[in-house]
């Protein structure tokens, strides 16, 4: 078939698309963000703001979670790997005291089988430096990254930056209080709580809920403003019609992204997807370079050319409904945690098929495992039936990760991708002659002259960027540059100083846009 490349994106479809993956990472429903976003819409007109107001407001709310997955490494020892159900048992209980969350947190641990006390928890919640603070800080770090690449203005990327102050000063990263947290935050935390609580408690226990949290997470004039328009606030809200209710409900009317950004925007999505592991950062971009080199050389259309390249840059969007315990398992899986692999190629197809402009892709971003004998998944698809467009795709999807450093095994060298992507061309799982073709396309890439470093970063510190972008510790990485491990600690600071980011999580992300790994 012929893919269609749309000359615009709009925005709030983009948007939209990425806080339905952001769902997912969080252990909720399709479509809780845009609910969230609904509610705070209705709360954001209760006071009575503009316009430009409500237009902060909605991209806020939608893309508060755009950072969610860059911390799923950092909570592997915290949670057993169940990051996604980590992040299910904070949504509802997150905006309450540290104490009455650490109580919440325990029962999750001690189910998970991770020692752990209520103090301990309360200490890692509270403290500047504490687990709570790290998470929270590479969270924004991230998010305010991702949304400055979709082109969101100050105000939103501002408000995302700040995502998890608290109205008494206990939140974080900055520990703002009372109005100097912007007000889409404000609102959108409110707004979240409205759609969780009364989905999953009722309107009583959110309404009790509220008062509790009054004037110590929330602005307590939102409060009031609820209290006092609850009935417009709480209106039905049609879940089989709320992708295209948000959409219409755009303050100001539609924004688009150009044809000439629309790489860009799409790019996003996949440094979104990639962050979820410290093995996974660059793949997708990889995949799309290495799919697109080989669409031209086996004489596809440039229609078709561009779609396959687009399609590897969302295929792994789905990716963040999986936990990390899965992602960064050491050994073999069981069938169980197969299963859960699988479903992440059908979270990318059900994310991208609500979008007009992107639903063209869908079907071919979702093949990325599907083999010409139907061994492949999640539909099992067969010959005829995959055109070629999806046979690069796969073949390219299959190169880069073997090309890559996995928690299994170690990065295999070209030599061996070489015979083993030929293996299953012979077996009839991979089209041959679409294999050649990306096999050259992977050959021994130029690499970045010495001295042309961005942010002024050494070679030295860019060597110490890659590994710490893989989630390798200070020890891990002293031992692999033969330094000590103070000398690495000088080196990360340096790092953080000169890319102006204080985590792991956004560093990596700097690596990835910069082409460092």
């Amino acid at each position: 078939m012929a893919y269609a490349c749309p000359a615009r994106l709009r925005l709030a479809e983009v948007i939209s698309a990425l806080s339905l993956a952001t769902d997912l990472g969080l252990g909720q429903p399709l479509a809780h963000a845009l609910r969230t976003c609904v509610f705070a819409l209705r709360l954001g007109r209760a006071l009575s703001l503009s316009d430009r107001g409500l237009a902060d407001i909605y991209y806020t709310t939608l893309l508060r979670f755009i950072g969610c997955t860059s911390e799923s490494h950092e909570l592997l020892a915290f949670t057993a790997g169940d990051d996604v159900g980590f992040r299910h048992v904070m949504v509802a209980v997150g905006n309450d005291t540290p104490a009455e969350i650490a109580a919440h947190l325990t029962r999750f641990m001690t189910a998970a089988e991770v020692h752990s006390d209520v103090r301990g928890i309360r200490d890692a919640l509270e403290s500047d430096v504490g687990l709570g603070a790290q998470l929270a800080v590479a969270h924004c770090e991230v998010a305010t990254m991702l949304a400055t690449r979709l082109g969101l203005g100050a105000t939103v990327c501002n408000a995302l930056a700040h995502a998890f102050e608290r109205w008494d000063g206990r939140g974080f990263p900055g520990g703002r209080s009372g109005e100097e947290i912007p007000l889409p935050v404000r609102v959108a935390v409110v707004a979240r709580d409205i759609e969780v609580l009364t989905r999953t408690e009722g309107v009583e226990q959110m309404r009790d809920a509220f008062r509790r949290r009054r004037d110590r997470s929330y602005d307590p004039r939102l409060v009031d403003a609820f209290l006092e328009h609850r009935g417009d606030v709480l209106a039905p809200v049609d879940d089989r019609t709320i992708w295209d209710d948000v959409l219409r409900a755009e303050p100001g009317g539609p924004v688009w992204i150009p044809s000439e950004r629309i790489d860009a925007a799409l790019t996003a999505f996949a440094d979104f997807a990639d962050a979820k592991t410290p093995f996974t950062l660059d793949h997708s971009r990889r995949v799309a370079e290495l799919a697109e080199t080989a669409a031209r050389d086996l004489g596809l259309s440039s229609h078709d050319s561009t779609a396959v390249r687009r399609a590897a840059l969302l295929h792994d969007i789905g990716r963040s409904g999986i936990a990390n315990a899965i992602w960064e398992q050491r050994g073999a899986l069981s069938v169980a945690q197969w299963e859960r692999v699988r479903l992440h190629v059908y979270y990318t197809e059900r994310i991208l098929a609500h979008c007009d402009d992107l639903r063209a892709l869908c079907a071919l971003a979702s093949s990325h495992h599907e083999r010409l004998d139907g061994s492949g998944y999640h539909r099992g698809t067969r010959g005829a039936d995959l055109d070629m467009p999806a046979r690069v795709l796969a073949a390219a999807d299959a190169c880069q990760a073997m090309l890559q450093e996995r928690p299994h095994r170690p990065a295999r060298k070209l030599d061996d991708v070489v015979r083993e992507l030929r293996r299953e061309s012979s077996s009839g799982r991979l089209d041959g002659r679409v294999v050649e073709a990306v096999l050259a396309a992977a050959g021994a890439p130029a690499g970045r002259p010495s001295g042309t470093n961005p942010a002024k970063l050494t070679d030295r510190e860019v060597e110490v960027l890659r590994l710490m972008a893989r989630g390798h510790s200070n020890r891990e990485m002293a031992r692999s540059l033969n330094i000590t491990p103070k000398t690495v600690g000088h080196h990360v600071q340096h790092i953080y100083d000169k890319i102006g980011v204080s985590t792991r999580a956004a560093a990596a992300v700097f690596a990835v846009e910069n082409h460092l790994l």
